[in-house]
Order: C-alpha cells, then structure tokens, then sequence
C-alpha cells in the first residue's frame, strides 16, 4: 500500500504541474516554516497527531504509551520535539473506519486519533499527563486543529471527507484548542500545521488567512521521516523492519553525501499509528537519533530554529540580517515560503506590503473577499492603503516594477533591487 500512496503522490505532482500553473509566491505575515538557513548541525523534528496514550504496535515496551516512548528516546539523547498537537477527536462522528493500509484507516469522514472508537485516547483534552511532560520537558507543542478536520477540498485522496470549508469555521476549531492550551496550561502556540496541508477553502480564503487571524506561522518540514507510511509485505515482523528501515535508510544515505546536509532542517514524524496500524516510529527514532548524533548534530524545537535565523535564504553572516529580523515581525517582507529573495527587483505590490501597517493590510483584504465571496490579490489590502494616502498611484498595478520611493521613508538608492530598498528604509 506504501507503494500505491508513494505513486498517487507523484501521480499528482504530474498532473498538478500539468493543469496548474506553478505556486506564485508572495510575501506574507504567515510564512510556510520548513527549513532554516545556518551552518550549524542542527535540525528539528515534529510529531504529529499525538499525543497518544495507547502502547506502541507492536508492543514491546511493557504497555508503555506511544507518547512517552517518544519523549523517552528524545531525553536519552537530549533532543527537543515538537510536538503538533490535536485536541480531541470524539465529536467526529458517526463515521466508519477504512480499509487498514489506506488513507482512511481511521475514518472515512473524519480523522479520529489515535483510532477509530479510541478517541478517548488520543489529543490534548485526554491527555493532561502527557502534555504536562512535554512541556516539563522542555519540549514545543504547537496546533495541529482541536478536531483535525481538513479546512478544504481534497478530492484526490480523501473524496469522502468532510471540511471546514470557510475561514470562521477554521478559526473556530483552532481557537477552541488555543484556549486549551492557555487555560490548562498557561501556554500560547506560535504555530500551526493544516490537516492534511490542505490550503484552500471555498470561501476565498485559505490556511494562511487563518494563520494571519491566529497570531501562527505555519508548520511546515523539508524531510520526511517515512514512517506514517506502511509496508507492502504481509508478514507483521518483516513489514515492521522494512518500515524502520525506509526511515533510517534515507537519513543515513543523507548524511554520507552530505553531513551538512541536515543543518536547519525540520523533519516530519508521527506520533500515531501509520496506516498499517504499527508504529515504527517507536523503534526507528532511536536509530535516526544515533546516526544524527554521530555527524554531531543537536535536535531542537522549531522555536529554536527560527531563534538561529527566520529564514529559509539567509544566515547571520549577513549584515542585513539584524534589520530584516526586526523588520518581519512588523510587517510581510518575506515570502510565504519563508525567502527572501533579496536580488530581486522589488514591485510596488511588494512596496506596500513594507509601508502598509498589518491590522489595515488583513481587514481590507478580508473585508474584499468576504464582500466578493472570490480569492483576491494578495497585496489588494496593502495597495488600497497606500492610494488611499497617496503613497502609490490609484490603480497602479502590483506586478509594476518600483521607479521611486517616498524619499521621507527611505534614504537614497543605488537601486531598486529588494535588498537596496530594504537597506534604505527608514520607517515612520
């Protein structure tokens, strides 16, 4: 089954590319957090869906949870997890469990963690104990949905799905486990995984709105740890084996041609039942851990990667980078990709991102979606502002490229490259 996921995936790669054009990037508040750019060895991992209050499949740690097998392994090696959270699946009923090997092992309709009918069992609500020793711990949590409901349309794998549809109904979900979170535990997450990174919804809006609405960056990774996915073999013990192995092989081959290759990364793992219903997890983090410490690496929370560097395409070598790191917490100057793309030219959309205040930049924007019910640009808000004062030209286009800027914000340029404006802005 492993094999026919591996290949629908790729199969909607293709067809992705064929009938759709390229994902345009822009710059944005939220930005998709997958890497980080540093030399130093260190890297991330998240789990997700968790946490699980079941023993691991198949057991052989005395009926110990999942979850804290996990945060076992991880303090064996001083590694910091992340751990992208649900908060209780129990509501997502009626509903009835998939064929085991299929993406709707779980549930046709619904996700239900840690499995059907054993909801109980599974997310923050159920488990006090065990988010008490992730936090205790030292480690991250942050937001993978209270209900883990995908926020759109997914007809490719999961047809049958029920979603959110609409940014309020999103929001609402990912308040309810927020409130959590603060309420229980005095803890506010700064991050976000969608369901399924399922993006867009049919109100206009998308994940990212909800981000914005949130206060979240979003969760991202840039390697897969493989072992959500189950093995073709029918015998339990060696489909077992071949499931640890399709995790440690890839971090191994990795490292050898490359022992940097690591550095900055976060990498995607399950704290859960894959969809064979085994953890392999349980037994192959350990292995990932050994070979990562051998090359000298350090596992940190995300939180401590964005702490190295919030970018995806710059270090602290840079003497821009200081400027940068202030300038983002304020307003969008970085793509929702997490670049920066300093050597290209700047466009006046991209302008008024910089000059446009963010409260003003998201209500307009929100206000024009819910008044048209369609998507639109994603710098419409920050244009409009800046006509409105006068900053820009009414009706100018967004993809223009800059010829000028307001000299009472900026000192004098040589260009109008994105690092040059960046370097003369003076602000307000």
């Amino acid at each position: 089954m492993s094999m026919i996921v591996k290949i629908g995936k790729k199969g909607k790669r293709v067809l992705k590319a064929i009938i759709a054009p390229a994902e345009k990037h822009s710059l944005s508040y939220t930005r998709r957090i997958e890497r980080v750019k540093t030399s130093r060895r260190i890297c991330a991992m998240t789990f997700d869906d968790g946490p699980m209050d079941l023993p691991a499949a198949p057991d052989r740690f005395g009926g110990k949870s999942l979850t804290d097998i996990l945060l076992d392994t991880l303090a064996e090696f001083g590694a910091k997890g992340t751990f992208d959270v649900v908060g209780d699946t129990s509501e997502n009923y009626p509903d009835k469990a998939g064929k085991v090997g299929s993406a709707a092992w779980g549930g046709v309709r619904f996700d239900h963690y840690p499995d059907i009918l054993k909801d109980g069992r599974g997310g923050a609500a159920h488990n006090d104990r065990l988010i008490r020793r992730m936090l205790e711990e030292g480690h991250q949590i942050t937001s993978h949905g209270y209900r883990h409901i995908i926020f759109g349309k997914k007809p490719f794998v999961y047809g049958n799905r029920v979603c959110l549809g609409s940014m309020d109904k999103a929001v609402e979900d990912l308040r309810k486990l927020d409130g959590l979170l603060r309420d229980r535990y005095g803890y506010q997450p700064a991050m976000h995984r969608p369901p399924h990174y399922v993006d867009r919804m049919q109100d206009g809006f998308t994940s990212y709105d909800v981000c914005d609405k949130m206060g979240y960056q979003y969760l991202g990774a840039s390697f897969d740890g493989a072992g959500w996915l189950p093995s073709t073999l029918s015998d339990p013990e060696a489909a077992l084996q071949a499931e640890v192995d399709a995790m440690v092989e890839p971090v191994k081959k990795a490292l050898e041609k490359d022992p940097d290759f690591f550095c900055g990364q976060i990498i995607f793992q399950k704290d859960g039942y894959n969809m064979g219903k085994r953890t392999p997890v349980a037994y192959g983090l350990r292995k990932q851990l050994e070979l990562l410490r051998a090359y000298g690496y350090q596992v940190v929370t995300v939180a401590a990667l964005l702490a190295e560097s919030p970018f995806a395409d710059l270090g602290r070598e840079d003497p821009l980078f200081e400027k940068l790191c202030g300038l983002q917490r304020e307003r969008a100057v970085v793509y929702s990709d997490n670049r920066l793309r300093l050597d290209a030219p700047m466009t006046l959309g991209e302008l008024a991102m910089l000059l446009s205040p963010k409260e003003e930049t998201l209500h307009r924007r929100w206000k024009e979606i819910r008044r048209t019910g369609k998507r639109q640009d994603p710098y419409w808000g920050a244009m409009d502002w800046c006509a409105e004062r006068g900053l820009l030209p009414k009706g100018a286009k967004p993809g223009a490229p800059v010829t000028a800027l307001p000299e009472k914000l900026f000192a004098p340029v040589q260009g109008f490259s994105r690092r040059e404006v960046y370097r003369a802005y003076k602000g307000e």
